[in-house]
């Protein structure tokens, strides 16, 4: 993935480490290029560990789907099972994409970016405006492997999203976050949940309307506290 950087003058384009609950900011005051590398790495073939909080940096993104909402479009329980249930590419729920390969939904022709995000949390306004794609009325597909040395039982998938998700852990619902809201980490906590040996698979899905869109997934073990003896990998 070839990603140019534009230098302008009076502009600081170095990038800063993510804050927890740092407020969202403007887009229209900072970013003034389109570049993804602000706030995202290309993700390498060595597996990658959590970061100091346990979250989980390193995933597969989809560029966006269209997904225009109607400004009183209110992201209730049912209406988001029906958009995230609807299968917009081939093998949606099952395969495992690879960086640079593409799906057709409709029209689109979509990539999809291995990525290590530069902040505790993936900024798919970030992302998809950095791309030149559509920012608004769109719904974002990630995916990442989460390999663990032993089998931990009892652990939680914790998420945050801007604005509502839902999150699958080894094709088993583990998380849904309904509404029109701003992120906050460990937002929405799942049930007890099993970790495998060996590989397992997160999905998630996030809709955004109008405003910001991002995502901080990490697990938590029964103390409540975070799961960081695992690595990160896009295979």
């Amino acid at each position: 993935m070839a990603v140019s950087v534009v230098l302008l003058a009076g502009v600081n384009l170095q990038a800063q480490p993510g804050t927890p609950g740092r407020p969202m900011e403007d887009p229209t005051k900072q970013d003034t290029v389109r570049s993804i590398v602000l706030y995202f790495t290309r993700a390498t073939p060595s597996e990658k560990t959590p970061d100091h909080g346990g979250f989980i940096q390193r995933w597969l993104m989809l560029e966006p789907i269209l997904k225009p909402n109607r400004s009183n479009t209110v992201f209730t329980d049912s209406y988001l099972r029906q958009a995230f249930d609807t299968l917009y590419f081939q093998n949606q729920f099952t395969t495992l994409p690879k960086d640079g390969e593409k799906v057709r939904v409709g029209e689109q022709e979509l990539t999809w970016h291995a990525l290590d995000s530069r902040n505790f949390n993936m900024k798919l306004f970030r992302f998809a405006y950095g791309l030149n794609k559509p920012v608004y009325g769109v719904l974002f597909w990630a995916v990442t492997v989460v390999n663990c040395q032993e089998e931990m039982k009892n652990v939680r998938m914790a998420v945050g999203s801007n604005s509502a998700s839902m999150w699958w852990l080894n094709g088993q619902e583990a998380v849904l976050l309904s509404g029109d809201r701003r992120m906050v980490m460990d937002d929405v906590v799942s049930p007890r949940l099993t970790l495998n040996k060996g590989k397992n698979i997160i999905r998630g899905a996030v809709i955004n309307g109008p405003g910001m869109s991002d995502f901080c997934v990490r697990f938590l073990d029964e103390a409540g506290e975070p799961v960081k003896n695992l690595t990160i990998s896009c295979k």
